[in-house]
């Protein structure tokens, strides 16, 4: 069976095209800067590699290209489109609505529309994901698998806000938690490998968005993103946390809109509010050649991601590995090293030299005398949401 996974991040799309129940990859490509001029679109299959940079303005435009390489008489690896029976899509908020894997009815497809406004930079382009989907693959079976499925088992003490309970019961303003199939597909990786020494956990996906999980026993029970997906760890574009109290001066003292807050915060903050530049890797340049904005941004980064550290230890009462995944978790030696420095209390100590080798595969980082494991695990959503839409169509038939 043939499985086609989309990915739609804020301002990327991933896709693989995958044979199941093997897990055979046919092809995997990015498109990276959606919206911008300078869009980048990475292919990869057995015949061809390619990548190339041009403007892709939106996600329809994106998926598009993506349909058309998959067809391409020289480096595509189908015929037709109906050779693919399921589409499995990356949602980021399903509420309390979806505590599971769904089929994508029209009943469902509202319920994530009711989201949008809880994950602005995320759900709709989901949707629209979806929608292009079911218009360019219609004899598929469109499955969503969704982010905050994984978070359900956060305990009510964790997930709950201190807010009037009408609130918190009537209109289930809550923790939800996100990032969940990527927590969930690398805390198994490391329990798998870790054996025994696997009950307390702590795993940072780090990418243009972040979010750190304290997972015990396998289980999900605190997580740093809440009702929407912009708090917690500062990010690209999305500040993270925030006293709520800056809102309203913003708006009472400085006369901001409601709206433009909201693209502030999400839109404008975070790394590029700080250094102007959203890319890890141009901030990460920039502070090696001494530019004090990225510098500073750098360092914050990493605190708040420590502070997130020993605030789970003390939840879970120990810690026996923390897992760095996602883009930036995987590839950027500077985080992992200003995360790790000075946590030797915890039981975690950086070896350097394994922390700047770059191998696409789980690694450990830690000394060898390291209490606490320090593993590099790359992160793969996408077989994931293979799995869960595979067994979805085995239950359908």
């Amino acid at each position: 069976m043939k499985i086609l996974v989309l990915n739609s991040g804020s301002s990327s799309i991933k896709f693989q095209l995958i044979e199941m129940p093997s897990e055979k990859l046919l092809c995997n490509g990015l498109l990276e800067r959606i919206g911008e001029q300078d869009a980048i679109i990475n292919y990869h299959s057995n015949s061809a590699d390619e990548k190339r940079t041009e403007p892709i303005e939106s996600y329809n435009e994106g998926l598009q290209k993506m349909m058309d390489l998959l067809l391409d008489t020289q480096k595509g690896v189908i015929q037709s489109l109906d050779e693919i029976e399921a589409v499995g899509h990356r949602v980021v908020h399903g509420g309390n609505s979806f505590s599971d894997t769904v089929l994508l009815t029209d009943e469902v497809k509202k319920e994530i529309e009711k989201y949008c406004a809880l994950a602005p930079l995320h759900n709709p382009n989901n949707l629209e994901g979806i929608l292009v989907a079911e218009k360019l693959i219609p004899k598929a079976k469109q499955v969503a698998v969704f982010d905050t499925a994984f978070h359900q088992t956060v305990p009510k003490h964790a997930k709950t806000y201190a807010i009037p309970k009408e609130l918190t019961e009537k209109e289930e303003i809550q923790l939800y938690g996100f990032h969940g199939i990527s927590h969930k597909y690398v805390s198994e990786k490391a329990r798998a490998y870790l054996g025994e020494k696997s009950d307390k956990i702590i795993t940072i996906h780090l990418g243009n968005g972040c979010s750190m999980t304290a997972i015990q026993n396998g289980i999900s029970i605190d997580h740093s993103l809440g009702f929407g997906p912009a708090n917690g760890l500062i990010m690209g574009t999305r500040s993270g946390d925030i006293d709520h109290t800056i809102i309203f001066h913003l708006v009472n003292e400085l006369g901001y809109e409601l709206e433009e807050v909201n693209t502030l915060l999400t839109k404008k903050s975070g790394m590029l509010g700080l250094t102007g530049f959203s890319d890890l890797r141009e901030i990460s340049e920039r502070a090696e050649k001494g530019d004090a904005d990225c510098l500073l941004a750098l360092k914050m980064n990493a605190y708040r991601i420590k502070k997130y550290i020993g605030s789970y230890t003390a939840a879970m009462n120990g810690l026996d590995a923390i897992v760095f995944t996602a883009g930036i978790g995987e590839n950027s030696v500077i985080i992992r090293e200003l995360v790790c420095e000075e946590l030797e209390y915890l039981g975690i100590h950086l070896d350097k030299k394994a922390n700047s080798k770059r191998v696409d595969e789980l690694r450990e980082i830690n000394t060898e005398n390291a209490k606490v494991k320090a593993l590099v695990i790359p992160t793969n959503e996408e077989i994931e949401i293979a799995k869960q839409s595979f067994l979805m169509m085995n239950v359908e038939r």
